[in-house]
């Protein structure tokens, strides 16, 4: 390994757009039918030209002409005066070549009727558009969950490919507007190296059988240790069951999501206050929303540990607010005051605008404290 690829090792750039698996081997395995009509053309040109040159006696250059002439059945002329023995040699090689003709069309009508060629052709033209996505998401199972989450990717410009064993993939993704997809079997790795796993940001599992994500989510992190990569997968599954939930958890899955949960608790505060507005719907999880939340983890060496809250004057300086703090311990603080002291490893829940967050993370991700703030 190079200097310069240890470098993007270490910094996790990928920057190639080379798939990391092409169908080459398979589309030559479907043109192997069309070898034997190219010889036999070839063959018939040798023919035709051998023929005119020893019993019409043309040159060689004249033979290989008229041979093209009369086995395409062009005949504009005949480039030189014929003995009979040539006419008869002239009549038998318009009929071989007709013969020919009629086979490599039969050849060719059989390789397109059977649609392996195009449907590989087509494959491969997606896996190349699929290289050049770079942080994408990766979507497992097509659902009615898979084609909402499609439409918010849509709308935030986030790049995504959606893989499904279903044959009916191509149309399903027109209807649904998935501009990447690849029809096979998830948790194969072939299927994966197909969707440029290698360049992905995420993978997002949505199969409602539990053996699918482990499999899926067992192959990326196999997957992960083989490349090396610097900064892990995110992974995310569905689950409607709590002891699955922990399996997944154990397995490497960074988060679970249960639908049937998440439905209940905005139904049910939907029961208990029906006139309330919907706040975070709303803002938050809108295409160009003005504000947004997220979660900040206080590393090691920030400057802010072992400080109160309130000494950090983050909300002075970045107009953003602590409205939670999730302790290594997973206690939760609910709008934490400024006698809090920060502790190591624990979150922020932080929200305001986007620019407000990047300021936010960007300070607490500090190792020593920011120069304007030495005197406040």
């Amino acid at each position: 390994m190079s200097v310069l690829d240890k470098i993007k090792r270490f910094l996790d750039w990928s920057g190639s757009t080379k798939p990391d698996i092409n169908l080459y081997t398979e589309i030559y395995d479907q043109l192997r039918p069309f070898r034997l009509p190219l010889i036999t053309i070839v063959l018939m040109m040798l023919i035709g030209t051998l023929g005119y040159v020893f019993i019409a006696g043309f040159s060689l250059v004249d033979a290989f002409y008229q041979a093209g002439m009369t086995f395409t059945t062009v005949g504009f002329t005949e480039v030189a005066p014929i003995s009979p023995a040539g006419r008869i040699f002239t009549v038998l090689f318009i009929l071989m070549g007709f013969g020919t003709f009629s086979f490599c069309l039969g050849v060719v009508v059989e390789v397109i009727k059977n649609g392996k060629l195009q449907n590989l052709l087509r494959e491969q033209r997606m896996i190349n558009n699929i290289a050049r996505l770079k942080n994408h998401y990766i979507i497992c199972y097509n659902n009615i969950y898979c084609a909402e989450l499609a439409k918010q990717f849509r709308e935030n410009h986030l790049p995504f490919v959606v893989i499904d064993p279903d044959p009916a993939l191509a149309k399903i993704a027109e209807e649904n507007r998935y501009p990447y997809f690849i029809v096979g079997e998830p948790h194969v790795e072939t299927t994966m190296l197909k969707a440029h796993l290698s360049s992905a940001k995420s993978v997002i599992t949505l199969s409602p059988n539990l053996a699918d994500n482990i499999a899926i989510i067992s192959l990326v992190r196999l997957y992960e240790k083989e490349l090396g990569r610097i900064t892990p997968y995110f992974i995310m599954a569905n689950s409607d069951d709590d002891s699955d939930t922990q399996r997944l958890k154990k397995l490497g899955a960074n988060s679970i999501v249960s639908p049937s949960k998440l439905a209940a608790q905005r139904l049910s505060a939907i029961s208990v206050r029906p006139d309330m507005e919907n706040i975070l719907e709303r803002f938050l999880y809108k295409k160009d929303s003005l504000i947004d939340i997220e979660e900040i983890t206080v590393p090691d060496f920030s400057w802010i540990r072992f400080k109160r809250l309130k000494e950090t004057r983050l909300r002075d300086f970045t107009n953003a607010d602590v409205v939670g703090i999730k302790e290594p311990n997973s206690r939760f603080i609910p709008m934490p005051d400024g006698d809090y002291l920060i502790g190591t490893g624990v979150k922020f829940l932080v929200i305001g605008t986007a620019e407000g967050i990047r300021n936010t993370k960007k300070l607490i991700r500090s190792k020593y404290k920011p120069q304007e703030m030495r005197y406040v």
